[in-house]
């Protein structure tokens, strides 16, 4: 090699090299931002106790259905008019929730989810109040049930980022 091609390396070495230039990291890759879960606070504390009280009703609903045909009447629900109150108050809860995040300026699907169970709650009730036979009536129910788990669910699980 001759000792112009390596002065003329050892130049292009030198000048991509400036000691008083500071090192700068490189660029950080943004990461989407985790919510701050709501599970301890008390309106989303409220929603899950009721949840989990109206899912063990509706659990033992339809324990007392199993024991009947399936081809039958449908059965009256013992203390199903309080029931349906509960229910009621439970959505309305649950659109609060929905509400209370929109304020905050939420950003993950919690608040979408809460709306969506607030607005599918009536519908079940719905159907579990229009169901002809047993086989009907503990369809609906089941359907119940898992809306409330999903309700119970959706805010005691960690935060996730938005989609």
């Amino acid at each position: 090699m001759s000792c112009d091609a390596v002065a003329f390396s050892a130049m292009l070495w030198m000048a991509s090299f400036n000691p008083g230039q500071a090192a700068t990291p490189a660029p950080a890759v943004s990461q989407p931002l985790v919510p701050k879960s709501v599970a301890g606070e008390p309106l989303f504390q409220d929603i899950v106790r009721r949840a989990r009280q109206l899912k063990a009703q509706t659990e033992a609903y339809r324990q007392a259905l199993a024991k009947a045909d399936p081809a039958g009447a449908a059965l009256p629900l013992k203390g199903f008019d309080g029931f349906e109150t509960r229910i009621a108050d439970l959505s309305a809860l649950d659109m609060k929730g929905h509400v209370t995040l929109k304020e905050r300026g939420a950003v993950d699907d919690l608040k979408c989810i809460l709306r969506g169970i607030s607005q599918d709650l009536p519908e079940k009730l719905t159907a579990v109040r229009a169901a002809a036979t047993i086989k009907t009536q503990d369809l609906a129910l089941r359907d119940m049930v898992y809306l409330l788990n999903d309700n119970v669910e959706v805010i005691t699980a960690p935060p996730q980022p938005a989609a």
